[in-house]
């Protein structure tokens, strides 16, 4: 079907559905150990019925229906209910914490909430006196639920009946409503992550997200025999860009985890040919090769010391778009049978064709890493406000670097400012309720970035930072903080950083160790410790990191290189506010909780005193009281 700007989502549905009916699997579940096979047929019977089942309940045009769950069939089922309509879909985080869900509910005026069991239940009954509009809420997962029986709760099944019930009375009606849709309406009510501020609605129409998985396509082709693994929440641009924008386009299989905890698992047994993630995921199967390595014998660590350096010399000729010769490429077969196939197996990578990395910076360690490995890891570059993407490496031309080049139909430029602006088919309508935001965004069709960068002279677009992050080093040049923390974190020792020094005499960084890898680090030097603040401060720890800092350092101009560290008594967490959902610093919000630090950093003190209470994602609380050690780099 060709992609114009009268088809919706639902026209598209429709037609893949009657297209591969029962002859071909459209999505599959992992449940207690086994995968279970949903066909397009499946796929249109529960959501038809879903549909009809949300007109029958009173929905009407541009209603908005919200989600919370993990990645599950019925989830993606609900969402293209609500599409399907007519109604306007908005998706929350699975573990938004309930004021984040208080706001969205709130301030989307939905009436329809979808909740995966008792959990999401929960929430959303405890929010609803202030949340006036909110009228039914459907749960689907019975385990729980036996002893609730307020008149707004309704199950999924029921939901299902009263839809069966409708097209008996009205048949025709489903395929009706869909046929009413234009491209240009809105399909996706989407919160930004809020770094600064309180999330933003943006208003996407269907137009918006098909011409982005069109225009992607059409660099890197999918097939309908692809495997995909949805395993990133729904609530992020990035996993709707690929299954619902690409998915449908082409109607390759997706995937879902038993748990999020087996997603890594269940990703490895799948072999998926495309995979999208945040840098965060990138960053964790890093750390997981570097803690294997660490726990190798001598042989095997050899063996992989030999490919490494094998891989990362082929890695960088193609980077420099230079031929390989043959001697190296016998080398490169010898070291992938040898160690890279088994290592991108256990990684679940064996059939990547494109693994794309999006949504924060990539540090070049962890980008060459996978080359070296491999994988055809591309950077891409975009934000909800444009469909998830408008920036991409093309196959043969990756700079690790760089965000790549403009997708077709796509047009970037710099401002005099220096922020990066962007204009095409997938820039958004607008934000909902926000009309100063809209104009302070969209001017003249131009979508306003808010972040700087510059166009290399490759064409390649480099981005820099948040403008509002960008620091100035004490030799007055700008400095992107995002880089030297990107390259803290290749260390497997450390979890989080954040770089401080704008306008400051000097750089300094406050880290968060990663307390599995430490502590099996501490436990082989018979270290004792108790808990997290405890291991933290061990003078052997502060060692440890001071060696990872050194290596960052390196090749980092005099006044960019970090002076002073401290490591903080816990994990930066989305729950204390200090992330965002999608694992972004809010700098301006740990900048205020941790002045103290910030300040005795940049004094003659060596220690600073922390009391403080922090948060648990079940509401209980804990007071900490412990002293933190600055150290001096060569101290």
């Amino acid at each position: 079907m060709e992609i114009t700007k009268d088809l919706t989502i639902p026209k598209l549905f429709l037609e893949r559905t009657e297209t591969y009916g029962k002859n071909r699997v459209a999505m599959r579940e992992k449940e207690f150990g086994i995968w279970k096979p949903i066909t397009w047929h499946d796929y249109l019977e529960n959501v038809k019925y879903i549909a009809l089942g949300l007109i029958s309940l009173g929905l009407k045009e541009g209603d908005k229906v919200a989600m919370i769950g993990d990645n599950r069939p019925e989830g993606l089922w609900a969402e293209m209910a609500t599409l399907c309509s007519r109604g306007i879909a908005v998706w929350l985080f699975q573990d938004c914490l309930m004021d984040e869900v208080k706001y969205i509910i709130d301030h989307s005026d939905t009436r329809f909430l979808f909740g995966e069991g008792q959990e999401e239940v929960d929430k959303a009954i405890s929010i609803r006196e202030e949340c006036p509009k909110l009228e039914k809420i459907i749960w689907d997962d019975p385990k729980g639920m036996r002893n609730y029986h307020e008149d707004y709760l309704i199950s999924l099944k029921e939901v299902r009946d009263l839809g069966k019930k409708l097209e008996q009375e009205k048949p025709g009606l489903f395929e009706e409503t869909i046929e009413k849709g234009h491209g240009n309406e809105v399909a996706l009510l989407f919160y930004t992550s809020g770094t600064t501020s309180k999330p933003k609605g943006a208003l996407l129409s269907h137009w918006n997200l098909l011409s982005m998985g069109k225009n992607l396509m059409s660099i890197d082709p999918c097939y309908e025999t692809d495997d995909f693994v949805s395993y990133l929440p729904f609530a992020w641009i990035g996993e709707q860009m690929m299954s619902i924008s690409c998915g449908l386009q082409i109607g390759f299989t997706i995937n879902f985890p038993e748990e999020p905890e087996t997603a890594q698992e269940n990703i490895r047994e799948i072999g998926p040919h495309v995979m999208f993630a945040p840098p965060r995921m990138y960053e964790q199967m890093t750390r997981t090769v570097q803690v294997k390595y660490l726990d190798a014998g001598w042989i095997k660590r050899k063996c992989y010391e030999f490919s490494t350096k094998i891989g990362y010399h082929i890695a960088n000729l193609k980077f420099e778009k230079k031929s390989v010769p043959w001697y190296w490429k016998l080398l490169g077969w010898l070291v992938y049978f040898g160690v890279q196939k088994k290592l991108k197996d256990h990684l679940g990578l064996s059939r990547v064709r494109y693994a794309y990395s999006g949504g924060a910076a990539m540090g070049p360690d962890h980008f060459r890493f996978f080359h070296a490995l491999g994988v055809n890891l591309k950077q891409i570059y975009g934000q909800t406000e444009i469909a998830g993407i408008s920036v991409v490496h093309r196959n043969g031309d990756i700079k690790f670097d760089t965000v790549g080049t403009a997708l077709p139909e796509t047009e970037v430029r710099i401002t005099e400012d220096g922020e990066i602006i962007s204009k095409s088919p997938s820039v958004f309508l607008g934000y909902y309720k926000n009309p100063e935001a809209t104009k302070e965004t969209l001017q003249n069709g131009w979508l306003y970035s808010g972040d700087r960068g510059f166009v290399d002279e490759d064409g390649h677009l480099v981005v820099f930072d948040r403008s509002k992050d960008v620091m100035t080093l004490p030799n007055g040049k700008p400095f992107a903080p995002q880089y030297l923390e990107t390259r803290l974190k290749f260390s497997p020792y450390v979890r989080d950083s954040w770089v401080i020094g704008d306008k400051r005499d000097y750089i300094t960084a406050v880290l968060c160790i990663d307390y599995s890898v430490v502590g099996k680090w501490a436990d082989e030097k018979k270290l004792t410790y108790t808990s997290y603040p405890e291991l933290s401060q061990k003078p052997e720890v502060y060692n440890l990191i001071e060696n990872q800092i050194l290596q960052a350092n390196k090749d980092l101009p005099e006044a960019a290189r970090v002076r002073k560290f401290i490591n903080l008594y816990k994990e930066f967490d989305a729950d204390d506010d200090e992330l965002t959902r999608t694992r972004k610093l809010r700098r301006a919000f740990v900048t205020q909780r941790y002045a103290d630090i910030i300040e005795a950093l940049y004094t003659d003190t060596d220690t600073v005193n922390i009391d403080t209470t922090i948060k648990y994602e079940d509401g209980r609380s804990s007071h900490i009281k412990t002293d933190l050690y600055i150290r001096k780099l060569g101290d």
